[in-house]
């Protein structure tokens, strides 16, 4: 990465105190009469280019169920109202919205709907992979992205021959409920405070 007078930037870890350093990183002079502000790895995965936002919900009543897409729906602490989805690690499910037309392509397909992939949110606008053990503000809900979750075998059912391997690394993210509430399409996620 360039710094200013077109020199090379460097990024390097610095020293993490008891407090995150967010958004206070270190100044130093760039050689052109500027400063430059190195931050560290916390401080620069913190940062977010924007808040997402659900643009969909889903309920999975039962196993093999299909699914029933919602406008709104209360998060208890054992996952959504009406999902069948077992509590703890991978209470609630997410997907990334512009995963999908990837998800499609690698799928031969021109589209492929949400709830053929079985999870209950898509979000649009904030980068989940880059949320792995983070707190996250959704509707009067909050949740920990606690990992990826795996497409089953029955993708390639859905999405025909290749499915399986279409969805990986596209899978999304399972999440463990912190505090239930309510939350609807249209909501903001964000990192929480």
């Amino acid at each position: 990465m360039r710094g200013g007078c077109g020199r090379l930037l460097q990024l390097r870890p610095l020293p993490r105190g008891p407090e995150p350093r967010q958004g206070r990183g270190r100044t130093r002079p760039d050689g052109c009469g500027g400063e430059l502000t190195t931050l560290s790895i916390g401080e620069l995965t913190a940062r977010h280019a924007r808040n997402g936002r659900i643009d969909w919900i889903g309920l999975r009543p039962s196993r093999r169920a299909p699914l029933e897409s919602v406008p709104a729906v209360d998060i208890t602490p054992d996952g959504l109202a009406g999902d069948h989805a077992r509590p703890g690690k991978r209470a609630l499910t997410l997907l990334q919205a512009e995963h999908l037309p990837v998800i499609a392509a690698l799928a031969a397909h021109a589209e492929v709907q949400p709830e053929t992939l079985r999870r209950n949110l898509v979000i649009s606008g904030l980068n989940l992979s880059a949320c792995r053990g983070v707190d996250l503000a959704l509707g009067t809900a909050r949740i920990r992205v606690t990992g990826p979750c795996a497409p089953c075998s029955r993708m390639e059912a859905a999405l025909g021959h290749g499915g399986y391997t279409a969805m990986r690394g596209h899978g999304g993210w399972c999440a463990t409920i912190l505090t239930p509430g309510r939350i609807a399409v249209g909501d903001t996620i964000r990192p929480a405070p």
